[in-house]
């Protein structure tokens, strides 16, 4: 158990770090659906930040998770950190000054105005020179320092936000020095000036991480480490498609009157699953280190195994929980009616993040065996399956084809891991159990949401007698972490 609290540590204050200032981000939602004149300006921004999840993957690829390995692995952590760290330097600056370069072909590629693609590779830029510090943090356990900076970086975006959206406009009546800065029409420049400023403040604070590394360059460590990290990148690149490509795909594919419009009322919506992703990350940056620091105790199999359980019942809560009290949470969080049309994607992609979840408890087989290749085969399949659902459908379903994309995606890579885990790293799972929740929740979430939706005696009730059997299957567990 020991091992356990010492997870839970640290998913707690990493959880901090990812979902209080995801918590405090829900305000950009409510305040992008109110103040951006349309629908299809919220869709461009969206656009824009899918490019983003792509390119950040392709920037760090996979030295964050070589990083870990490593720095677990070998005597000299100095090696590491200095080789990993000049080679992000190297990478993250070459990327900068071709992209500046040719900042106006890319804008003409990809339909985005070339001043805002000034400030995406910019926010790029910074964004990728942060990888390997807090990787370093997580690394040696500094998880405190790790929250506040996060923490941060968030409130800063947030607060900027919140400035130029809502109060420059008003500010720039009344004195001359605010309407220099004002620009009409300018909100979607707002948005990533704001995320630029946050990011140079992020950076600046890292600099005592840059000042202590000793900056020695091992040729033979890097060479071994970007072995590990290939697969790793081509999983994150993957990844990046099952995640977001489908707004890009949207675009392209679906008539240009609507393109814009469908993508936002889908990303509007498709931020009620944030409950499930936050809780997903912020239990994945606990394990992960927890995974490559026990692998060589004694029966280490025995805790990843009690580890996806408890992941699994909390994932099944908070599936639930939002599916039955959806309708509450939409007009909080999603301001306008304009956008409500896309509400029949929530349960469907809250489970595909729910799998999603589970996905990265199982993929420990992997990582600890240095089999990382399986990574990259897994995530390559679920991109295959995404792009042709995507490509098929698309064009008549519209965002429903992307949400049943994603879940197929995300549920199939999930099979596909627990499958070959069973071969190469066999961990004892108790699958009657993790089936029973899962399955169970699946039921509830389906009656309420599609077939009782708004009756919330019925939707509480199934609630209720969901936690009741979980309390129940976990009682002795329940029992033990109380006395402690």
């Amino acid at each position: 158990m020991s091992g356990l609290k010492t997870l839970f540590k640290q998913t707690f204050i990493y959880g901090l770090a990812t979902v209080l200032p995801r918590m405090l981000s829900f305000l950009l939602v409510p305040l992008y659906t109110a103040v951006l004149p349309s629908v299809a300006e919220y869709g461009e921004v969206s656009v824009i930040f899918s490019y983003f999840v792509l390119f950040n993957v392709v920037l760090a690829y996979g030295m964050e998770t070589a990083f870990f390995r490593f720095f677990n692995k070998e005597k000299n952590k100095n090696n590491v950190v200095g080789t990993s760290t000049i080679s992000l330097i190297i990478s993250s600056i070459s990327f900068f000054l071709i992209a500046l370069f040719c900042q106006e072909q890319i804008a003409s590629l990809i339909n985005i105005h070339v001043k805002y693609i000034n400030l995406v590779i910019w926010i790029l830029l910074l964004d990728a020179l942060v990888i390997i510090p807090f990787a370093w943090l997580r690394a040696t356990q500094k998880p405190f320092r790790y929250a506040i900076i996060k923490i941060l970086n968030v409130a800063i975006n947030i607060g900027l936000n919140l400035f130029f959206l809502l109060a420059l406009k008003n500010l720039a009546f009344n004195s001359s020095f605010f309407e220099r800065i004002y620009q009409p029409n300018f909100e979607i420049g707002y948005i990533f000036i704001s995320n630029l400023v946050a990011s140079a403040v992020t950076l600046f604070l890292m600099l005592p991480f840059y000042a202590k590394v000793k900056y020695s360059f091992n040729s033979a460590l890097w060479k071994r480490m970007i072995k590990y990290a290939f697969p790793v990148l081509i999983a994150g690149v993957a990844f990046s498609i099952n995640e977001t490509f489908d707004r890009i795909l949207l675009d392209y594919l679906l008539p240009e009157n609507i393109a814009k419009t469908q993508i936002g009322m889908y990303s509007a919506c498709y931020k009620l699953a944030l409950f499930m992703t936050l809780f997903a990350t912020a239990y994945r940056l606990g394990i992960e280190p927890f995974f490559f620091s026990h692998a060589n105790t004694e029966n280490p199999q025995k805790n990843y195994a009690r580890i996806l359980e408890f992941f699994v019942a909390l994932g099944a809560v908070i599936f639930l929980s939002v599916v039955v009290f959806a309708d509450i949470l939409k007009p909080i969080i999603v301001r306008r009616e304009d956008y409500w049309e896309a509400m029949w994607v929530v349960p469907i992609i809250l489970l595909a993040n729910f799998c999603l979840g589970i996905y990265h408890n199982l993929s420990v087989w992997y990582k600890i065996t240095d089999r990382t290749k399986f990574g990259a085969y897994i995530s390559i399949v679920g991109a295959i399956v995404t792009l042709i659902i995507n490509f098929t459908f698309i064009k008549l379903y519209s965002y429903k084809a992307s949400a049943v994309a994603t879940l197929i995606a995300y549920g199939l890579m999930m099979l596909l891991s627990y499958y070959y885990g069973k071969k190469y790293y066999p961990i004892p799972y108790n699958l009657k159990k993790i089936g029973l929740y899962f399955i169970v929740s699946i039921l509830f979430s389906g009656l309420s949401f599609y077939q009782f939706r708004g009756n919330y005696f019925i939707g509480i009730s199934l609630l209720i007698v969901f936690l009741g059997v979980i309390s129940f299957s976990e009682r002795n567990q329940l029992k033990q972490l109380l006395k402690r």
